[in-house]
């Protein structure tokens, strides 16, 4: 088993950087720069699972020798895929949609060992139910900006923690990267945790 002590993360998410750095991870940054948009013909859970092995195929291109991990976070109401809000009054429209009611969260995941050439793919789905929203509250929390760069218009940390009446399953997976099946896919390709605590490089 090796030590893992470096990984480079194919997102811009600075919740999923954060996630990996509480690992002891010194997390290197870089953009995918896939198009993220909706692809008619594929399920919530399937675009998640496409999205994030895109993202981290296309780093590997990049950075060949590297351990690389991409996510993808998508909402699923009803079968139709809430991704990140284009512009507020689409962020109002998600959470309307949202308030009151179950939805599921689906956040896959990709993994590459670039010194062995092999790959780790998986999704987790959450379930996350709103308490109903009142106008005034949606319009509020809108104009916080919180909602424009997450799936659904909301994260489960912060000012939208206040949105949530339950969940049932992983609260990372809400965050957008179910912590616990990461480090056990590493471990599946051979990596252990470092034993003490990186700084970002």
């Amino acid at each position: 088993m090796r030590q893992l002590h470096e990984i480079v993360l194919a997102s811009v998410s600075p919740r999923r950087k954060e996630l990996l750095s509480s690992l002891g991870l010194r997390v290197i940054v870089v953009p995918s720069e896939i198009d993220e948009g909706s692809r008619p013909g594929y399920q919530p859970r399937d675009l998640a699972e496409l999205h994030a092995g895109a993202k981290a195929a296309r780093v590997a291109e990049r950075e060949p020798k590297a351990v690389i991990l991409a996510a993808d976070t998508v909402v699923d109401v009803d079968g139709f895929s809430f991704g990140k809000p284009q512009d507020s009054a689409e962020a109002a429209s998600m959470l309307r949609r949202l308030a009151g009611r179950e939805h599921l969260v689906h956040t896959a995941f990709a993994l590459i060992d670039g010194p062995s050439g092999r790959r780790l793919a998986e999704s987790v789905t959450t379930r996350v139910r709103f308490y109903p929203l009142a106008p005034e509250e949606i319009e509020a929390y809108v104009a916080t900006g919180d909602p424009m760069d997450k799936a659904g218009a909301y994260g489960i940390q912060g000012r939208g923690a206040t949105l949530v009446e339950r969940i049932d399953g992983d609260f990372y997976t809400v965050m957008g990267l179910p912590l616990g099946r990461v480090a056990r896919g590493l471990r599946e390709l051979g990596y252990a945790l470092p034993e003490t605590r990186a700084t970002d490089r």
